[in-house]
């Protein structure tokens, strides 16, 4: 006769958690091997397997060049905004250039693994 196990019961959504917390759920689940050696997105995957979670494709939004010709009007707006000494939309434009350098690093590694 097969046993039901309880799964541990998930706090909040698995991609806002870190690390450490997948590593501690996914240890209690003794279908996961190997968790120590996996990376966060594996872990992940192999949660979602567990818990029947369907694993939506990733949305990455603009194409590589749009991200960056964003991050260069921002960069150009942050410089105007210093030179004017209004540091708080500098700082917005900054922010906002980063968020951007973010992103097509996120899109260049996504390129490479396709």
């Amino acid at each position: 006769m097969e046993e039901t196990r309880e799964l541990p019961k998930l706090e909040k959504k698995l991609e806002k958690m870190t690390i450490k917390e997948l590593r501690e759920i996914a240890l209690q689940i003794p279908e996961i091997q190997g968790v120590h050696g996996m990376t966060k997105e594996e872990l992940i995957s192999a949660l979602k397997k567990v818990y029947g979670i369907a694993e939506e494709p990733k949305k990455v939004g603009a194409s590589l060049r749009e991200v960056k010709s964003k991050i260069k009007k921002f960069k150009k707006l942050a410089e105007e905004a210093k030179q004017n000494r209004d540091f708080e939309k500098y700082e917005r434009y900054r922010k906002l250039a980063s968020k951007f350098k973010k992103r097509s690093r996120k899109l260049a590694k996504l390129a490479r693994m396709s």
